[in-house]
């Protein structure tokens, strides 16, 4: 049975490494939550480390950037782990071919343009248009705002009926972005492979990212233990199954994108609803807290 927690500390000297998820647990795409922030600087302070591990399609640095504008303490995390990252890696590794059609916001213009040093090492990658691509690189849609994936199911035909291979650089389905609901560019993999096309993911629950935040970890000097190891976050389908993969505890953050299921208090989920809950989706994370703090 899950544990519900009232507070990380109850249970953070188990451990010397949180992977930790940024949307819906630390930030809300608007501002930190500031409980959060202090209970991981917190578990830094008594000999912890923070890794954040997100499945935002940008790399780290800006990553990082948008952190520093939101706010978020240099105290609170030792390093970061992005799908950004990962699925960079792969596209330039040819996992998609090397003249893509990128598919998502102006904003994810950073991932082709802010490439790791190796990069120069490998044939170049060229964007280009939708018909002359071998392959696609999937960020998000091009208006989060407005659209919906359905929107893409003719481009998605046509993409299918070439063969095109598509990278998921963001394996979530949804976030919420202050009050609005968006979909990312998880929904759109997944209703590609559901018309028969072929996707491939970077981020979590895949093990792309956690090999690369094992690497971060371990630039800090602390040899990686999974016994040793918390994930946290709000997606029992990408953070909690993911840990549970990699042979890590977990602790879900009920109060992210699932928090109606749970009870009308945010902070306290019901348990009952829980493992009800719990028990229909078939992952069963280790610990269970209204909010991380």
């Amino acid at each position: 049975m899950t544990r519900i927690l009232s507070s990380f500390s109850e249970i953070a000297t188990n451990y010397n490494l949180a992977f930790v998820d940024l949307w819906g647990c630390v930030h809300n795409g608007r501002a930190i939550y500031s409980a959060a922030e202090a209970a991981l600087i917190s578990f830094r302070e008594t000999g912890g480390t923070v890794v954040l591990v997100t499945n935002s399609p940008r790399p780290r640095a800006g990553v990082k950037a948008q952190l520093d504008e939101l706010g978020l303490s240099p105290e609170a995390y030792d390093g970061i782990a992005t799908s950004g990252d990962a699925a960079q890696a792969g596209m330039l590794t040819g996992a998609v071919g090397r003249k893509v059609w990128h598919l998502g916001p102006l904003k994810d213009d950073g991932f082709f343009e802010n490439l790791p040093d190796w990069a120069s090492e490998q044939p170049p990658i060229e964007r280009v248009c939708f018909e002359d691509a071998e392959g696609i690189v999937c960020t998000g849609l091009f208006d989060e705002m407005t659209e919906t994936p359905e929107d893409y199911r003719g481009r998605f035909l046509s993409a299918k009926a070439r063969g095109l291979k598509l990278l998921c650089a963001n394996p979530d389905l949804v976030v919420d972005y202050g009050e609005t609901r968006i979909y990312c560019a998880g929904a759109l993999a997944q209703l590609y492979d559901q018309m028969g096309g072929e996707s491939f993911y970077f981020g979590k629950p895949h093990p792309p990212i956690y090999d690369l935040a094992r690497r971060v970890a371990s630039e800090t000097g602390l040899k990686f233990s999974e016994d040793r190891t918390i994930a946290i976050g709000d997606g029992l389908q990408t953070d909690i199954q993911g840990g549970l993969g990699e042979g890590m505890d977990t602790l879900f953050i009920t109060g992210g994108l699932a928090a109606s299921e749970f009870g009308k208090d945010v902070e306290q989920p019901d348990p009952a609803l829980l493992e009800a809950w719990i028990a229909k989706v078939g992952i069963h994370p280790t610990y269970a807290i209204g909010r991380l703090q």
